[in-house]
């Protein structure tokens, strides 16, 4: 990314509402360190975070003024577009998406999606995990009759008596948890990652309005930069102590071994390589889950992306 030459006039004025894709926990843990750490003060913002959840849509509440920024997965912000939101993309947090498929490796090997044949597989029928599993399957050549989807909830009991082979699971946040649950039992877990074979679909991305990314382009700059700064910190494994204390301060449920581990997978999904700057627009990736959504018929048509992906230059990378 290039610096902006923009003259800052941070002002302790300006507020800034944020809103989250999810609760306070290890997969926001960028945005809980900017903001414990005051990086939002800092730039001169007085910025109010917002939990997300399934009934709080970033996109929504940016197309109704409710927020200024927000975060959205890449399926939210395809289908906002073509119904003619003005959302636009600023920069996307997760390199590899957590959303993956978890297993018993004492049951299968799953060498090539072809593997999947004969499977209880899990998805939420409707959402993105279905999406991902329909392309694997039609890369694959299988079909309904292949294989037996199976509508989850929030309740594992079906996976946990055998019942489904492969259960969705978002890898760096439920992933450890149940995990170390089922290895107190003496059973193993592994896990399916669709991107492993291909299929990169994209995940969570900070987005705003076009109208403020035009009109208030310092803002956004520093709001980013910000932004980027908390998750570049809250990743350095030389601040982990203090990372795990404001994960407990947000999490106290999940125990400090757990958040450990969910910190470290959180790492390898949102910087896989060293070199990748946190924040870093996968345009590739960007257009594949465009054409995996219009393939499935779950886009009418196909967009110009280049109207959505708006990166922006900050200092941080």
């Amino acid at each position: 990314m290039t610096t902006l030459l923009v003259t800052n006039t941070a002002s302790a004025s300006d507020t800034v509402r944020y809103r989250l894709k999810w609760l306070r926990n290890a997969s926001v843990v960028g945005d809980l360190y900017a903001e414990a750490g005051h990086l939002f003060e800092k730039a001169g913002l007085d910025v109010e975070i917002k939990p997300g959840g399934p009934e709080r849509d970033a996109i929504r509440e940016l197309e109704l003024g409710h927020a200024d920024f927000g975060v959205a997965s890449a399926d939210q912000v395809l289908r906002a577009r073509v119904k003619g939101s003005p959302v636009v993309v600023i920069a996307q947090l997760f390199q590899v998406n957590p959303l993956q498929w978890m297993y018993r490796p004492e049951n299968m090997k799953i060498n090539s999606p072809a593997d999947l044949k004969g499977k209880d597989i899990g998805v939420t029928f409707g959402g993105n995990d279905e999406t991902i599993m329909r392309t694997l399957l039609a890369e694959a050549g299988l079909g309904e009759s292949d294989i037996k989807l199976f509508s989850v909830r929030y309740d594992y009991t079906p996976f946990y008596r055998r019942k489904i082979q492969l259960w969705p699971v978002y890898r760096n946040a439920q992933g450890p948890i149940i995990t170390a649950q089922l290895n107190k039992v003496g059973e193993q877990i592994t896990f399916f990652n669709p991107a492993d074979f291909g299929v990169k679909f994209v995940a969570n991305s900070v987005v705003t309005h076009s109208r403020t990314l035009t009109e208030k382009p310092d803002l956004v700059r520093r709001f980013l930069e910000a932004l980027l700064s908390g998750w570049q910190q809250a990743l350095d494994p030389k601040n982990e102590n203090e990372v795990l204390a404001i994960l407990q301060k947000y999490d106290p449920d999940t125990p400090p071994p757990i958040q450990k581990e969910q910190l470290k997978i959180t790492r390898e999904l949102v910087q896989p390589q060293p070199s990748q700057a946190i924040g870093t627009i996968d345009k590739d990736a960007w257009a594949q889950t465009q054409q995996i959504m219009f393939k499935q018929k779950l886009l009418p048509q196909q967009i110009d992306l280049k109207e959505i992906l708006k990166p922006v230059g900050t200092t941080t990378n």
